[in-house]
């Protein structure tokens, strides 16, 4: 067996003047990457959209090989990516005229919660994990869905929430790690209870008990607290 050639792992064929040049590439193509996103009007990446994320990756290989590649020239990058900007501007233009083009490119914002509860139809159709979502209210001061009116997942994968006034929250599922996960088909005292499933909200005795929203069998004593500011 043949020793490891080290140098060969880490430098092959590198030279100082093709460092040099792996550097000018670099900096060429990631101000033409930053011109792109500039153009594409958007200011963080917490407002791109499916689409303006492939546009992304789109921009990422195109760029890569003249990074690297001596071979590989600047220019049909360039071409690349006058090509992408094009196709993103006239996607863009034809989702403004069209509303089901945008819904065919974007997607559309879909309920999550709604009236203190799991919206069925949302967490079926959405791969978003709901230990993943809890944890998007949470960082709005959020300890249980009964404070919550409406939550929506929008199409840039950020969740807009609207809550119940202090006097109109009602008991809901909690959503602290903690609580949540005391979840048992086993009730230990008797009271209102959240399906860990939908959220949904039951007075249940010291017993077993299937939701009548969704057939789960798990429940969680409900937490009724206002939320805090």
């Amino acid at each position: 067996m043949e020793p490891l050639d080290w140098s060969k792992i880490f430098l092959n064929d590198l030279n100082f003047s093709l460092a040099l040049e792996i550097i000018l590439r670099t900096f060429v193509m990631f101000v033409l990457i930053l011109t792109i996103l500039r153009l594409s009007g958007k200011r963080g990446i917490r407002q791109l959209s499916l689409f303006e994320v492939a546009i992304i990756l789109s921009l990422g290989s195109a760029a890569g090989d003249p990074m690297m590649t001596e071979d590989m020239a600047i220019i049909p990058s360039v071409i690349v990516f006058l090509t992408i900007i094009l196709l993103y501007r006239t996607l863009t233009f034809l989702t403004a005229k069209r509303e089901n083009i945008e819904k065919l490119v974007e997607g559309k914002p879909i309920y999550i919660v709604e009236d203190g509860m799991l919206a069925l139809e949302g967490i079926k159709r959405d791969t978003l994990a709901k230990d993943e979502f809890f944890s998007e209210l949470r960082q709005y001061g959020i300890e249980h869905l009964g404070q919550v009116k409406t939550a929506i997942l929008e199409t840039s994968g950020s969740v807009s929430v609207y809550y119940f006034p202090d006097d109109s929250v009602k008991p809901g599922l909690p959503i602290l790690p903690k609580l949540y996960e005391k979840r048992s088909p086993k009730i230990s005292i008797s009271g209102l209870h959240a399906c860990s499933f939908c959220g949904n909200v039951v007075s249940i005795q010291n017993d077993s008990h299937k939701c009548m929203r969704c057939e789960s069998d798990e429940w969680v004593e409900t937490l009724s607290s206002k939320r805090i500011v």
